[in-house]
């Protein structure tokens, strides 16, 4: 990819940026910086949902180079090589529409980068104001440390490493998942930051003595809750990566059986080419049951734990807002994972359960700050 081309992306990347930017500019909000922070997480779970899209649509390869499209910034300009790759193969992984759904997911992520570089700058150049002896600066670093933002532009640059090499390794299931857990673990970790921003913008109350033994259990489940969250969406993305999502076409028995014949070795051995073994042979059929089959019972563990953190929190002032709509969004995600097996893997309803995971994320995330103040707030 030449320099002008790069230069063209930088420009998409700053044009995207460029709304959101406005409306914080423009907002009548005293905490701008608080603005931006939430803003960023609305596009990051944005991003997820169309991420999932463009998987779902077999997009991931729309441009077979990256970061751009046959080295050039968009596929107006890359125009004659995808038509020629479309009519040399009309149902494969490059098309006009498909490039198009590889290049907007590309657009919006650098987007993303591009906000959590401006939350860095800010908090960098207020800090260092704060030794210039600017009031204002002041009353800014006490509040906002540079060391979060700076993390989550690291952060980024390590997701999209990954999103380069699930184009470059040809959409190898180990950096398909690889990139899906690690935009899942930004949209918390944008989250937190939001959180913790909504408490330096308007504090909550610390809660009464009679609550600390219940919010002790309740932060205690939401900690298990977040680490069997965590490995399902892993175990979500591996079947996706590897596409096993019609493995099993039936509920709740999978080929007529509860325990139908599976081939865990070559299921997961991570470092594999798509639909092939270690040693390069095609992957049996037997091991994609076993891929969805683990996912889809490891799914009731789920349900019991995050069903239990909200019906503990459901109640708690604070936290029940939270908690009733955790318990919503976790009822959906149910059901859209056996209609997605009943309805033979319907586009809508798969990506709503990738949006369903990701409202989860966010959710949980929120349940873990806030019961961990209410709980502590004077270290916090």
């Amino acid at each position: 990819m030449d320099h002008n081309s790069f230069a063209h992306m930088a420009i998409t990347a700053l044009l995207v940026a460029a709304l959101p930017l406005s409306i914080v500019w423009i907002s009548k909000d005293t905490n701008k910086y608080r603005k931006l922070v939430w803003i960023a997480v609305f596009l990051t779970f944005d991003l997820i949902v169309f991420g999932a899209f463009t998987r779902l649509t077999d997009s991931g390869l729309g441009c077979p180079d990256w970061p751009g499209c046959y080295g050039e910034a968009n596929p107006f300009i890359a125009h004659e090589q995808i038509r020629a790759a479309e009519t040399l193969m009309p149902t494969g992984p490059v098309t006009m529409v498909k490039a198009w759904i590889e290049m907007i997911h590309r657009y919006l992520a650098m987007g993303i980068g591009v906000l959590i570089v401006a939350m860095m700058g800010v908090a960098w150049w207020r800090w260092l104001g704060r030794r210039r002896g600017s009031a204002n600066a002041v009353v800014f670093a006490r509040r906002v440390s540079p060391g979060f933002p700076t993390f989550l532009f690291f952060f980024i640059l390590l997701q999209g490493a990954f999103g380069a090499w699930t184009v470059t390794q040809k959409l190898q299931p180990i950096f398909v998942t690889g990139h899906l857990v690690l935009g899942m673990s930004l949209l918390a970790l944008l989250a937190w930051f939001g959180g913790r921003e909504d408490q330096l913008h308007a504090p909550m109350a610390a809660a009464p003595m009679a609550q600390h033994a219940r919010l002790t259990r309740i932060r205690l489940l939401a900690a298990l809750s977040g680490v069997v969250l965590l490995v399902q969406l892993a175990l979500g993305a591996w079947v996706s990566s590897n596409y096993a999502t019609l493995a099993c076409t039936e509920f709740p028995t999978c080929a007529g059986a509860w325990v139908p014949e599976m081939d865990f070795e070559h299921a997961y051995h991570l470092w594999r080419d798509l639909g092939k073994t270690a040693a390069g042979h095609y992957l049996p059929f037997s091991a994609l049951t076993a891929i969805h089959w683990v996912h889809r019972n490891f799914a009731a563990v789920v349900v019991l734990v995050l069903g239990l953190t909200a019906w503990q929190a459901w109640r708690v002032e604070g936290l029940g807002k939270h908690a009733r709509w955790m318990a919503a969004v976790l009822a959906l995600q149910a059901l859209s994972g056996v209609a997605t097996i009943y309805f033979n893997f319907p586009l809508a309803i798969a990506v709503v359960h990738n949006a369903g995971a990701a409202a989860l994320v966010l959710l949980l995330t929120m349940i873990n700050y806030r019961a961990k103040y209410l709980a502590a707030p004077a270290y916090q």
